[in-house]
């Protein structure tokens, strides 16, 4: 499909999802929504996936112009949630990638806990990070407040979601939300580095480490011993498992293959 508030390309195993809506921060409607999807259906041979925004924001989360309601009328907000912005986040999780959020400026509402939903987040030093619900009556969706307490514990989590004041990128990665805060002029730099690190790394044990740690929440040290156990047999037969041994051995760089 033509796409016309995003941009997507993929090359040498590295996909980049660019939200282009920057006149409106990059927030969301129907069809950003509908069009993001699909590019997630595209990602077959891609090892890596960079989300970031167009302009100057990374995104504000969702447009209230898109679902206008008029003074006295209600909207159930859990239907849009239930369909567009739940599975994006549980997308974004189960994708057997890593997942680099590009943050190049303000993301807000959904936007941020879009950007949490990452598996790396890699912000510029001016970009900040907003839980702005509570200003229009609401509560941090898209993960925010499963998310939050998680990343920075039930002190700030309370503190950003009750007060929405915006939380500067260097002090959200001194508080542990986010993975690195950079100098705005060395993001891109960072952020291609990255990519092109785990483009060439060993995709299937790369996915496995995310798997493993996302759902280590809800297992207990007996069952995560297990799970522990099972995923080493598994890797342990793997290709890309052999090559990094020889290249030991070796003395040289590996040529994973992702398998």
């Amino acid at each position: 499909m033509a796409y016309e508030t995003i941009d997507f390309s993929q090359t040498g195993g590295i996909a980049r999802l660019t939200l282009n809506r920057p006149d409106r921060l990059n927030s969301f409607t129907v069809q950003m929504h509908g069009e993001v999807a699909d590019a997630l259906d595209r990602l077959e041979g891609a090892r890596v996936l960079v989300l970031t925004g167009a302009g100057r924001g990374f995104c504000a989360g969702q447009d209230l112009n898109d679902r206008a309601v008029a003074p006295g009328e209600s909207v159930d907000l859990g239907e849009s949630v239930e369909k567009y912005y739940n599975p994006l986040i549980r997308r974004l999780i189960n994708l057997p990638m890593p997942v680099i959020a590009r943050v190049n400026g303000v993301a807000a509402g959904a936007g941020a806990n879009i950007a949490f939903a990452c598996d790396i987040v890699i912000a510029a030093k001016s970009a900040k990070f907003i839980q702005s619900f509570a200003n229009i009556g609401l509560i941090p969706d898209s993960g925010g407040t499963w998310a939050l307490p998680r990343l920075v514990g039930q002190a700030r989590a309370l503190g950003l979601a009750l007060t929405g004041d915006p939380l500067p990128a260097e002090t959200a990665a001194e508080w542990g939300l986010i993975w690195k805060a950079v100098d705005d002029e060395a993001l891109d730099a960072e952020v291609d580095a990255l990519a092109a690190r785990f483009a060439a790394g060993p995709t299937r044990g790369l996915a496995a480490i995310k798997r493993m740690i996302r759902e280590s929440w809800s297992q207990t040290l007996d069952a995560e011993l297990d799970r522990q156990r099972d995923t080493m047999r598994e890797l342990g037969g793997s290709e890309d498992y052999r090559e990094g041994v020889a290249a030991f051995m070796e003395k040289r760089k590996p040529a994973f293959k992702g398998k």
